[in-house]
């Protein structure tokens, strides 16, 4: 890993799934973990310091998130001020009343404003409230979009699926825009990974996948944790599918 400071992670969306098995992949590696979640810590993934480095925040509520920006500035203070990742991993895809995906006639503009508001704004708000911090460290962002950002999927609802396209674009502008400033910056899309969120009927889903299974989120850490290291030194800009080729 090169640097034998410690080095110091942002993680939106850590209480479940991909963001809990990233938060343990990276506290593993021996970083530190600045968690950030609408739900209060969870002594159920406790990592060193867990508690003490968590932020309860709506990303949802522009003006907390600003509030959240100056906290998390405060907390990095004790590094120098330096970021060396920040992953966008949050994100809401709202349910119709019998918990079916909300497509582009039903969806209410209070949830496409809302789906936007946590699934693309808050990663660019976040990125450009932490600039110098991640300047100073080189670092590195993760933007985690979806598969269902490239195709209509059978449970994902219109909002979520393009606000994931649009973190994808905008994915690639940030590389343009913050690699002057040797900041990386690259997403992930995930296909269906093994988390508490799957919907029911997957299984037909994974029949038609090469791999014909469903993926781990340790897989989805492990990719991440790639693209904040060294080893991926000269990647940027780039969208990596994890989904066992369902997008082929």
């Amino acid at each position: 890993m090169g640097s034998p400071e410690k080095k110091t992670l942002v993680l939106t969306g850590a209480s479940r799934g991909i963001g809990h098995a990233t938060v343990k992949r990276f506290s593993q590696a021996g970083w530190r973990v600045i968690s950030c979640s609408r739900h209060p810590f969870s002594d159920k993934c406790p990592w060193p310091t867990g508690e003490a480095d968590h932020i309860q925040i709506d990303l949802a509520d522009p003006d907390g998130l600003g509030v959240a920006v100056g906290e998390i500035k405060d907390r990095l203070k004790a590094e120098g001020g330096q970021l060396n990742a920040l992953v966008n991993n949050a994100a809401i895809s709202p349910k119709n009343a019998s918990g079916q995906r909300l497509d582009s006639m039903e969806t209410s503009m209070q949830a496409w404003r809302q789906v936007f508001q946590v699934n693309f704004f808050a990663p660019i708000m976040l990125a450009r409230g932490l600039f110098e911090e991640l300047k100073a460290a080189q670092g590195s962002i993760v933007n985690v979009t979806s598969i269902a950002g490239m195709r209509v999927h059978p449970f994902a609802g219109t909002a979520y699926a393009t606000s994931k396209a649009a973190l994808a674009s905008l994915t690639r502008e940030m590389a343009a825009d913050f690699g002057p400033h040797n900041i990386r910056v690259n997403a992930i899309a995930p296909g269906e990974i093994d988390t508490a969120i799957l919907s029911p009927g997957t299984e037909k889903i994974v029949e038609t996948i090469p791999l014909r299974r469903l993926g781990s989120p340790l897989e989805v850490a492990n990719t991440i944790f790639y693209l904040c290291s060294e080893e991926s030194s000269y990647v940027s800009g780039a969208e990596v599918h994890i989904n066992g080729g369902q997008h082929v």
